[in-house]
């Protein structure tokens, strides 16, 4: 298992008794905080903390030479964003208030509590994670650039949505918290969950893992391993993927699938980075970083009982919603380019130029398999290609066959917005004449005037369409414009 270290950031530890630094040290090592910065002199603080930029402090207030009560107010003013917990064996309310407001994050009071030490220890990480965050964003959003544009470069993009969304992962992918990735399927959830490896410097390995369909023997088999003679045909030990993950990041995919025993383990390995190979009973730590993905609602799930509200409140600690291609339209042109390109490389073929209407043809269609279904066509149509302009052939059959089978994802408008609406409750019906008149109408403004797309639209011919048009230009007819109440 890697030897690395957790937090990322050293605890520093201030105390002038020898003792209390070895119980301290072995009471946050036995539960996986092993970077520490040991201070038995108050007098050094200060540099060590020029030298180092530390994650939180513990800190004694009774010590010789220079006090903690000193010592508080001045690096709470040094290093706002620095959490500071008071260790004392002074049992007095004026002097935890006094403390608290001069800056200390946790007060507590000799002998202390060993799981109440780690639990405002943790809460103490996630404060420092958070204020660290909010500066990255504040830095992000004020410069508009990124720091690592090379850990992107497998998703295609241009669009604003995106670039926002690459700024946030900039500034939260190093935390070890985990993070969870929504979005529908084919859109690229894992291509982002690769991309915050990438940006979080981390030297392991990135280990994908599909969990849909599994039981939780499977499941806990291919995470966690097992040993020897755990169950009828294991003839040897097995280490799991979390341990080929470790110093890295383990990526589970499909969360949502994941059945009710399941999920009691991967809370156990998200809050206390433990986890028990099957046929032991003896803990092991891991300090992979997990990133989990879905494409269902995990808030509906919780609600209902059939997801743990306490795994998912600790798997949200960072939340990123990938885009459906819908939303991103504007990336249709570049995304062809790349995947024509990709597809005629793939085959031995020259990259096949597309034809102007293309786009204007996809773009009325609603991509139900997002960015994965994009891909699929553009191999499809360099696959039958032969030279000079692409066809758009198989792209309409595609189309044809999906309009036929998927039903078109609703959209859901505010009431104000339905309420205006030519078929709303609202407002008297439409005439046949008008109704038509408003579907050519709606039908050339999406193909940006293209009749033989908008024909298509309809499901009548271009010659129909035409000489709908020109009688309507004969009748000297403009539009027609909805009934008015």
């Amino acid at each position: 298992m890697s030897k690395s270290l957790f937090p990322p950031l050293p605890v520093l530890v201030v105390d002038d008794d020898e003792e209390m630094q070895k119980s301290y040290a072995y009471t946050l090592k036995g539960h996986g905080i092993n970077n520490l910065l040991q201070c038995l002199d108050s007098r050094q603080v200060e540099k060590i903390l020029d030298d180092n930029q530390c994650q939180i402090v513990l800190l004694d207030l009774n010590m010789p030479h220079l006090s903690g009560r000193e010592l508080l107010p001045k690096v709470a003013a040094k290093y706002p964003d620095m959490p500071i917990i008071v260790v004392t064996g002074v049992d007095e309310v004026k002097t935890a208030v006094e403390c608290m407001r001069e800056g200390a994050f946790d007060y507590m009071v000799k002998p202390v509590d060993e799981s109440a030490l780690i639990a405002a220890t943790r809460r103490a990480f996630e404060v420092r994670e958070v204020r660290r965050e909010n500066m990255l964003l504040k830095e992000h959003l004020l410069s508009g650039e990124l720091k690592q544009p090379a850990a992107f470069r497998e998703i295609v993009t241009s669009h604003r949505i995106m670039h926002a969304l690459f700024q946030y992962i900039e500034a939260v992918a190093t935390t070890p918290q985990p993070i969870l990735i929504t979005g529908e399927t084919g859109a690229g959830k894992e291509l982002v969950a690769r991309a915050i490896h990438a940006v979080s410097n981390r030297t392991g390995k990135f280990v994908p893992v599909n969990i849909a369909g599994l039981d939780d023997n499977v499941i806990s088999d291919t995470l966690f391993g097992h040993l020897r003679g755990a169950f009828t045909g294991a003839m040897d030990v097995r280490k799991g993927l979390i341990e080929q993950a470790a110093g890295g990041t383990l990526f589970l995919d499909e969360i949502g699938d994941m059945n009710s025993t399941s999920q009691v383990k991967l809370l156990r390995l998200v809050q206390e980075r433990e986890y028990f190979q099957l046929g032991s009973d003896i803990p092991k730590r891991t300090d992979a970083r997990i990133i989990v993905a879905t494409n269902r609602d995990l808030q509906a799930m919780r609600r209902t009982g059939a997801f743990r509200e306490d795994l998912f409140f600790r798997l949200r600690s960072h939340l990123i919603r990938v885009p459906s291609l819908r939303e991103r339209l504007d990336d249709l042109p570049i995304l062809m380019d790349h995947f024509l390109e990709k597809a005629a490389q793939a085959m031995g073929k020259r990259r096949p130029t597309p034809p102007a209407e293309l786009f204007t043809l996809l773009s009325t269609y609603p991509f139900p398999g997002n960015v994965r279904e994009l891909e699929a066509m553009c191999y499809n149509a360099v696959s039958t290609h032969k030279s000079g302009v692409l066809d758009l052939a198989s792209f309409r059959e595609v189309i044809a066959q999906s309009t036929e089978t998927v039903p078109p994802t609703p959209i859901t408008q505010p009431k104000a917005m339905e309420d205006m609406t030519p078929f709303s409750p609202m407002r008297p019906l439409p005439t046949l004449e008008q109704a038509e008149e408003m579907l050519i109408e709606e039908a050339l403004k999406r193909t940006d005037g293209n009749q033989t797309l908008a024909a298509q639209l309809l499901g009548i011919t271009r010659q129909t369409l035409n000489r709908h048009l020109k009688q309507k230009k004969a009748d000297g007819v403009e539009s027609a414009d909805p009934p008015t109440m």
